[in-house]
């Protein structure tokens, strides 16, 4: 089967770098820094990249399939200067850009979750536009266009105390996103643009690893074996476990979910000399947290 995206060179795997991740090396030279936050289909990505050989630019995607087709682009255009990550950009902003790395930053159109039971979802918080004035150079801007008034005028409410000088502007169409052409052709000719300007640095260092604490035991029954969940702040299912008993070895795997950080892992149980020794399974691409320490410890807790 051919691959829909033609090149994996645009795609970083940021679970794998040295975070926060420095830029310079991944492109090869020193320069100005861009980020998009939720590219969608790419189109802006690309031809900002395109119209900046300058700058080096960076797009933040969830969904794979959009992920997929950004990569396609950025290939067919030959751009050396963009690269790609999967991932939510809160996790992204505190852990891949270091403080005062980011020229600007860009989110055209995004989700306004208007049904009043969604606006939890709402990106654009007050601690969220702290954390990325924390990431921005200094006079650094962050610029935001939607199509929704209500939500124009809620995203203006959360900039206070976030360093930010507001600027406000009806704009026309100029950024050719699928969604600026979906609106447009249901006859909406005006958007809204959120200029926000840093003035003031709010200190916000990237988050520190943890240290994990692995665990070795005298004795380990894998017929006994059941890990018991835990719903707590900090949320760890165990989904189902494997083992071997010719490898005398166990694997367990593990969901954890804390702060907007889902990960997804195994765990092993792997007979040594001195013991059965309990630690993330060699290969996995997992941040070691505070969520995957009290995985481990949970494991420790069933042997």
């Amino acid at each position: 089967m051919k691959p829909k995206y033609l090149s994996l060179k645009s795609f970083i795997l940021w679970k794998n770098e040295k975070r926060p991740i420095e830029w310079q090396k991944v492109f090869g030279r020193s320069a100005g820094l861009e980020v998009e936050i939720g590219f969608g289909l790419g189109d802006f990505l690309v031809r900002r990249a395109r119209e900046k050989p300058e700058n080096n630019l960076v797009g933040i995607e969830v969904a794979w399939v959009l992920v997929r087709r950004a990569l396609r682009k950025i290939a067919l255009a030959g751009v050396p200067n963009a690269r790609v990550i999967r991932a939510d950009a809160r996790v992204c902003f505190e852990r891949v850009f270091s403080e005062k790395s980011l020229g600007r930053a860009w989110a055209l159109f995004p989700c306004p979750w208007p049904k009043k039971r969604h606006a939890k979802y709402r990106l654009f918080t007050h601690d969220f536009l702290k954390l990325i004035n924390s990431r921005l150079i200094d006079d650094g801007e962050l610029v935001i266009v939607t199509d929704d008034q209500p939500y124009f005028d809620w995203m203006q409410a959360h900039v206070p105390g976030s360093g930010f000088e507001p600027h406000t502007e009806s704009i026309p169409p100029r950024f050719l996103t699928k969604y600026e052409r979906k609106w447009q052709g249901l006859g909406q000719q005006r958007f809204f643009e959120l200029r926000l300007v840093k003035r003031r640095h709010m200190e916000i260092t990237s988050k520190e690893k943890t240290t994990l604490i692995t665990h070795c035991v005298d004795h380990f029954d894998p017929k006994s074996f059941k890990p018991i969940n835990d719903r707590g702040e900090i949320m760890v299912d165990f989904k189902e476990f494997l083992y071997d008993p010719e490898q005398r070895k166990g694997m367990v795997r593990s969901v954890v979910g804390e702060d907007n950080l889902l990960q997804n892992f195994w765990i092993e149980i792997v007979e040594l000399e001195d013991g059965w020794h309990i630690r993330p399974a060699k290969g996995c691409s997992m941040i070691p947290t505070a969520g995957v320490q009290k995985a481990l410890d949970l494991v420790r807790n069933a042997t």
